[in-house]
């Protein structure tokens, strides 16, 4: 049954890929394991696709556990490297930009996405009628702290007020869209957390669908409250900045 599966996720790998999985990694040796499993076995009933971990500089041994598990479970597996640490939103960057699949999915390292949420996302995607939508993930029961949701929360409803963006987790890491409208967004670290404005100023249509959401397995986050809230305040400015000045017709002739 093993030497099976292994052989039809060998030949999927060969196909060209409709779909890239994107995940942005720092010091998550110890959860890679679990992730990379349960994306073997999501794999089996999505499209064909390719899996892109970005390690954003890790200190620990991601690399050497990400390659490991290229041979085990994972062939479609991909590893890229950064030299050193530069954010989220660079590793997402580097790896949509890499990626060989029209559609893009993400999700974090960390064990707390189930990657077997992405049936569903990318379904309802992939059905979408007219322009292809954003799909994002809304965490309903969120299994962080206290403090974290208590921060969470105010920063997602200040977001919805100031942007009106109509998404009430706008930083969840399960997202779902077409490479080639992330690729026209303005890039700067933190554009992660407000995709579905930016998405929606570029008229892509927002889905939001419910996912489960888990502890995190191993480690701790990279970010606290505090260096949270005084980016996002900053971000928060820099956004509705940008969005005021995008310009951008709604049909193109050529005569």
């Amino acid at each position: 049954m093993t030497q099976t599966v292994q052989t039809s996720v060998s030949q999927a790998s060969d196909v060209q890929p409709v779909l890239s999985i994107v995940i942005a990694v720092l010091d998550e040796q110890d959860n890679l394991p679990q992730v990379c499993r349960e994306l073997a076995e999501a794999c089996k009933s999505l499209p064909p696709s390719e899996v892109v971990f970005v390690n954003d500089g890790s200190r620990d041994n991601t690399v050497a556990v990400l390659r490991q598990l290229r041979q085990e479970c994972l062939p479609n597996l991909r590893i890229l490297s950064h030299d050193r640490c530069c954010g989220k939103s660079a590793g997402l960057r580097t790896g949509i930009t890499a990626a060989k699949g029209a559609w893009i999915a993400t999700i974090d390292g960390d064990g707390q996405d189930d990657p077997r949420e992405l049936v569903a996302l990318v379904a309802l995607a992939r059905a979408a009628q007219g322009t292809p939508p954003l799909v994002v993930g809304v965490r309903a029961r969120r299994k962080d702290g206290w403090s974290r949701r208590f921060a969470t929360r105010f920063a997602n409803g200040l977001r919805q007020r100031l942007l009106q963006d109509h998404c009430p987790d706008t930083g969840a890491p399960i997202k779902i869209f077409q490479r080639a409208d992330f690729l026209r967004l303005p890039q700067f670290e933190g554009l992660h957390r407000f995709m579905p404005a930016f998405f929606a100023s570029y008229g892509v249509p927002l889905v939001c669908h419910p996912v489960s959401h888990r502890p995190r397995l191993h480690g701790q986050s990279k970010y606290t409250n505090f260096n949270r809230a005084v980016v996002g305040v900053r971000d928060l400015l820099g956004v509705m900045w940008l969005r005021n000045r995008t310009r951008l017709p709604r049909t193109v002739d050529e005569c």
